[in-house]
């Protein structure tokens, strides 16, 4: 029986089969042996980016970490890992990861495959952290690609969209663990960024801005700094840019308590329990949400905020909350961050598809200006034309799609509209 519907329930997959891999041999046969199949991972995609017309295949049982590489500071995992089992395996070895998702749930494979990214000003999206990886093709054959390769085209399939083949393993480069602590400020101007985005993005090693757009102000302000090996606390300054220093545990959406949410107030925590917004033990519940997500170039990033201030009556009564970070530039061609540093505008919308889908094209309009490219695996209604026109890659994307799956096994509607020729 395949899984009929994504994480949020707002997507029915076409899927008639899931098939669920054991080995990377059974992922070779069953591939070899379908028309049409996909990779499955945690479903966190709110489009049909990884539907199929066919089977399903997922790799939830291909979880294990292969080899941690000591000399040259990699991990080499299974492709059906979640970043909370990879993350308290690293700590427990003295690695980390530069950056984390909002959620540690969701599966390294898929999040790479999408660009999926966290907070930083000179952190990369998650998928820079790849190596190498091992994807079986159309055939069934695997094939390995990495960067100490030659003229390897790497760089093409590490953000793959799932149309290369079925990802089974990836080797992540890492760095030694690291202790992070997390303070919250309410209430800061949208007028302070004008002249202020860079310091205030640069406060800290990851940075969140967080509003319902109810007002020109963001209603909270994430700061997660790293702490010095030898540093056990200090004082966190008591205003950033006119915004107050919370004196109680905030959730990011008004309203909600933060008993889910990683640890606050300062209080020092290993990499893994802080810099995601939420804990590993705290399971998402299935839907009640939509999400979609722009990525402006930098230089434009005060523009592009203001252009959704003046959609803020249009915005806010869909809105539960809209989040704000930084993403270093990249060269993975099909990376909405390629050759770009970015500022990423996220929106947590309510569950009313038709709504939603009325007001999406009036903030791709107000962004048009600013060369926004949306988030692979988000709501979005920009017309195919000019979501390609975004990608300088893509010939090259599609001749690579072409050499692994010449006969489309892995593609689907989604790939059809908005990659293909």
């Amino acid at each position: 029986m395949a899984s009929s519907r994504n994480w949020a329930g707002n997507y029915e997959y076409a899927a008639s089969k899931l098939l669920e891999a054991e080995s990377v041999e059974q992922v070779q046969e069953w591939v070899a042996g379908s028309d049409r199949v996909k990779g499955l991972g945690t479903r966190h995609s709110f489009n049909g980016i990884a539907d199929s017309v066919g089977s399903h295949l997922s790799l939830a049982k291909l979880n294990r970490v292969i080899a941690l590489d000591k000399t040259n500071h990699r991990v080499t995992v299974e492709g059906g890992i979640r970043y909370g089992e990879l993350c308290r395996y690293l700590h427990d070895n003295g690695y980390a990861l530069p950056n984390l998702a909002s959620l540690p749930h969701i599966t390294v494979a898929g999040a790479c495959a999408t660009a999926t990214h966290g907070s930083g000003d000179r952190i990369g999206n998650l998928s820079t952290s790849v190596h190498a990886l091992e994807i079986v093709r159309a055939d069934g054959t695997t094939v390995f690609l990495s960067r100490d390769q030659p003229d390897s085209s790497v760089a093409g399939a590490i953000v793959g969209l799932g149309g290369l083949g079925v990802v089974t393993k990836l080797t992540l480069n890492v760095i030694p663990t690291f202790q992070v602590r997390q303070h919250v400020y309410e209430n800061l101007p949208l007028s302070q960024l004008e002249t202020n985005l860079d310091s205030i993005f640069s406060s800290g090693y990851s940075v969140s801005l967080f509003t319902d757009w109810k007002r020109s102000a963001f209603n909270q302000v994430w700061v997660k700094s790293r702490m010095p090996a030898d540093q056990a606390s200090s004082e966190a300054a008591s205003e950033l840019y006119g915004a107050r220093l919370a004196t109680a545990k905030r959730h990011p959406v008004p309203g909600f308590g933060p008993e889910n949410c990683s640890e606050q107030m300062g209080i020092p925590g290993p990499w893994h329990e802080r810099l995601p917004h939420f804990r590993m033990e705290f399971t998402p519940s299935a839907g009640e949400e939509l999400q979609s997500e722009y990525f402006v170039p930098r230089r434009h990033a005060y523009a592009a905020l203001r252009a959704f201030d003046r959609l803020k009556e249009r915005i806010s009564p869909l809105l539960y909350v809209s989040e704000v970070r930084t993403i270093a530039q990249d060269d993975l061609w099909m990376s909405p961050c390629y050759g770009q540093d970015s500022v990423a505008i996220h929106m947590t919308w309510k569950p009313e598809w038709e709504a939603v889908r009325q007001v999406l094209p009036l903030i791709e309009t107000e962004l048009e200006p600013f060369q926004a490219r949306p988030h692979w695996g988000k709501l979005f209604t920009m017309p195919p034309s000019r979501v390609q026109s975004l990608y300088s890659k893509l010939p090259d994307f599609r001749r690579l799609l072409q050499q692994f799956d010449p006969q489309g096994k892995f593609r689907n509607a989604f790939l059809e509209q908005y990659i293909a020729e």
